[in-house]
C-alpha cells in the first residue's frame, strides 16, 4: 500500500520543509500529526486571509476546533513582494498558471517578504486539553494544508493577508500608465440598460464577416523568455504561435477543414510536412523516434488523416470485404499466398490496409517495417499493382 504523501510540487513540498525544519514546531509532534492526516481525520479545512480553520476527530466522538494564524506581511513587505512579482512578466504569468516560480520565492525570500512560514509566524489554537505547540491534531491540519498550496500557491498570498484578487488587481496597476500631473482623471460611469429598454430595441443585423486575410499574421514578440523552469523559450513559443495562426487561417480559408480535432500522431506529422527541417527538433520535444516521424509524414503527405491512421491502428473489420479483397488479389497475378489478419491482407512484399473510411490503403515493405506507398482508393485492385523497390523519400 502505497503511503500518502503531502507535498505534489514544489511549493508543496517547500510548505511541508519549511514547518518540518524552518518555523521551529515540536519535531516529536509532527509525525503523530501525518499518521492522524494519512488516516483522514481532518474534515472542513478552510484558509482564508490569514486564517485556517479545522475540525479534527480525536479520541472523544466531538472533534476539536483548529485554528491557526498566520502572521501577514507588513506594508513594507507587501510593496516588496509585489515588486518582486513584477519584475518579470513571466511571473505574474506562472502564478496564473498554477504554478509558483523557484526563482519568486528566493528573490521574495531574499527581499524580507518570504511567502512560507517562518520561527513565530504560526499561532494555532486547538480544543483538545494537550497544551502542546503543535499538538498532533494542529500538525494534521498543517499536513493537509500542503494540498491547498498544491492546488494553488497564491494560497500562500492569501494566508499573509491578501487575496488573489487584491493581489493580481495591484500588479495590474502598476502596469498601467501613469496620468500626467495636473490632469485628473475623468471616469466615464455607463449607466447600464433598463430590461425594458434592452427588449424594446430593435435588433441589428449581424455584421458581414470580415474577408479573409491573405496570409496569417506574424505572432508577437515576447518581451522576456518563460520562467526557465518551464523548459519553454520564446523562440519556440512563437513558432507554436505561428503555427497555430497557420492552422487557424487554414480553417478560415476552408472551414471544411475543421472537422474534427488532430491526434498526436497526425499534428507532428502535419508539422514535420510542413517543416521538413525541423524534423530532428520536432523529435527531441516530443520524444518519438526521427524514422517514425518520417512514416507519419509521409503517410500524412500521401494520404492524409486516413493515411496515418492506417499506419499506426489496426482494428478487426466484418469479414465481407476482406473475403471479396483476398478475392480480387488472388486474380491479379501477384506471386505468393494472401495472409490476413485484422484489416491487414499481406501477399509477399504488399500489404493492403483497409481503413475505417471504408478505403484501402497500400503498403510496401520497408526494411524491418512497413511503409505508405501512395494515395488510397476505393478497390483493392487499384492499389496491388507490380511493387517497386523503394528508395529513400524527400519530404
Amino acid at each position: 500500500m502505497v503511503r500518502r504523501t503531502f507535498g505534489n510540487t514544489w511549493w508543496g513540498k517547500a510548505w511541508v520543509e519549511a514547518l518540518e525544519l524552518r518555523a521551529k514546531l515540536d519535531p516529536n509532534r509532527l509525525p503523530r500529526g501525518r499518521t492522524y492526516a494519512r488516516k483522514g481525520t481532518v474534515s472542513g479545512l478552510k484558509v482564508t486571509s490569514g486564517e485556517i480553520t479545522a475540525r479534527v476527530r480525536g479520541s472523544r466522538s466531538v472533534p476539536y476546533r483548529v485554528t491557526i494564524r498566520m502572521r501577514g506581511f507588513t506594508g513594507e513587505q507587501w510593496e516588496s513582494l509585489l515588486v518582486t512579482v513584477g519584475a518579470r512578466l513571466g511571473h505574474a504569468a506562472a502564478l496564473l498558471d498554477g504554478e509558483l516560480p523557484a526563482e519568486l520565492a528566493v528573490r521574495a525570500r531574499a527581499a524580507g517578504a518570504d511567502l512560507l512560514p517562518g520561527p513565530g509566524d504560526l499561532g494555532p489554537k486547538c480544543s483538545c486539553p494537550d497544551p502542546a505547540n503543535p499538538c498532533k491534531h494542529v500538525a494534521a491540519v498543517y499536513y493537509l494544508v500542503a494540498d491547498e498550496v498544491d492546488a494553488d500557491p497564491f494560497v500562500l498570498f492569501l494566508l499573509r493577508g491578501r487575496t488573489r484578487e487584491k493581489v493580481l488587481a495591484e500588479l495590474r496597476a502598476r502596469r498601467a500608465p501613469a496620468r500626467p500631473r495636473g490632469k485628473p482623471s475623468r471616469r466615464v460611469v455607463d449607466p447600464g440598460l433598463a430590461p425594458h429598454e434592452a427588449f424594446a430595441r430593435r435588433r441589428a443585423p449581424v455584421p458581414r464577416r470580415r474577408p479573409v486575410p491573405d496570409e496569417p499574421g506574424p505572432p508577437a514578440v515576447l518581451a522576456v523568455d518563460p520562467p526557465a523552469a518551464t523548459g519553454w523559450s520564446a523562440g519556440v513559443l512563437a513558432a507554436l504561435a505561428a503555427d497555430a495562426a497557420s492552422r487557424a487561417w487554414e480553417l478560415l480559408a476552408d472551414p471544411s477543414r475543421a472537422a474534427a480535432e488532430l491526434s498526436i500522431e497526425e499534428d507532428l506529422a502535419r508539422r514535420v510536412v510542413a517543416r521538413p527541417a525541423g524534423l530532428g527538433a520536432l523529435a527531441t520535444a516530443s520524444g518519438v523516434p526521427p524514422k517514425d516521424l518520417q512514416r507519419w509524414a509521409y503517410a500524412w503527405r500521401e494520404a492524409g488523416r486516413g493515411g496515418v491512421a492506417a499506419l499506426v491502428e489496426s482494428w478487426q473489420p466484418a469479414l465481407a470485404p476482406l473475403e471479396e479483397a483476398k478475392a480480387e488479389l488472388a486474380e491479379s497475378g501477384l506471386p505468393g499466398q494472401v495472409k490476413a489478419w485484422r484489416n491487414r491482407l499481406t501477399q509477399g512484399e504488399l500489404q493492403l490496409r483497409l481503413g475505417r473510411d471504408g478505403r484501402w490503403y497500400r503498403f510496401v515493405r520497408d526494411q524491418a517495417t512497413w511503409r505508405l506507398d501512395g494515395p488510397a482508393a476505393d478497390r483493392p485492385a487499384d492499389v496491388s499493382y507490380p511493387v517497386n523497390p523503394l528508395g529513400s523519400e524527400d519530404l
